[in-house]
């Protein structure tokens, strides 16, 4: 059997409540209901992808979980059929997304199916963005420590980058790759090791809050909360 780089023998990042049976159960919980009273928008965007472009309605992508662990990441179809084969990353005006995708992820509407991902097991509600192997192949060490950690739904760095295809729009398409690796992978990873260290029950439930308030209270708000630290100092 191949070793399997990414897997630390123990984990270092996180604290006790990010691998309780407390958090599980909460993942559970939040999960399900929300998959139940969601239902009737989550039936409306499956139709609208439908209508709009065809199947298949859910796109499944292989990202890298805990451990280094590889599993398929369910979103909403966002990108022409014919199209999703290129860059890793996506940037505001790619030509590969549909009209009805660029309205998903504006809203982040397209990582609903991501609730069946929690409840399976594979992500929790707070953690770090699962990524793609190409790019955690030439990460350094230190930020394949967050590998550790059962990736999330959203999280410290996805409030903090939660307009980040606007800011990849702003590099070059061949250095897209790389400005992600050297530039905006590192202080995702940085971000979410931080608040990891520190998470509690009532740090999680304040990240879900903000997440859900991006929508009405507008990214720049969120992210300027992040970078003044008002978020990191509810953390402790």
């Amino acid at each position: 059997m191949v070793a399997n780089p990414f897997n630390p023998v123990r984990s270092t990042v996180g604290s006790a409540w990010c691998i309780s049976l407390g958090r599980r159960l909460v993942d559970i919980i939040v999960a399900a209901l929300s998959l139940f009273l969601l239902l009737p928008a989550i039936v409306l965007i499956s139709l609208a992808i439908l209508i709009s472009s065809g199947k298949p309605i859910i796109f499944v992508q292989k990202r890298l979980g805990r451990h280094g662990q590889e599993f398929g990441l369910l979103k909403f179809r966002t990108m022409k059929v014919a199209a999703q084969r290129g860059p890793g990353v996506t940037c505001d005006g790619d030509s590969r997304i549909t009209k009805i995708g660029r309205w998903l992820r504006k809203h982040k509407l397209d990582e609903l199916p991501q609730l069946v991902n929690v409840l399976k097991g594979e992500m929790t509600l707070v953690g770090p963005r699962p990524d793609l192997e190409e790019f955690w192949s030439k990460a350094s060490p230190e930020d394949r420590r967050v590998l550790e950690l059962t990736p999330g739904v959203t999280g410290l760095a996805s409030l903090a980058f939660c307009d980040e295809e606007r800011l990849l729009a702003q590099v070059p398409a061949d250095q897209l790759a790389s400005f992600y690796l050297q530039q905006v992978l590192p202080q995702k990873s940085r971000l979410d090791s931080k608040y990891a260290a520190r998470a509690t029950f009532r740090s999680d439930c304040g990240i879900l809050l903000r997440t859900a308030l991006v929508p009405l209270l507008g990214r720049h708000w969120i992210e300027r909360e992040v970078t003044t630290g008002e978020i990191d100092e509810q953390v402790s």
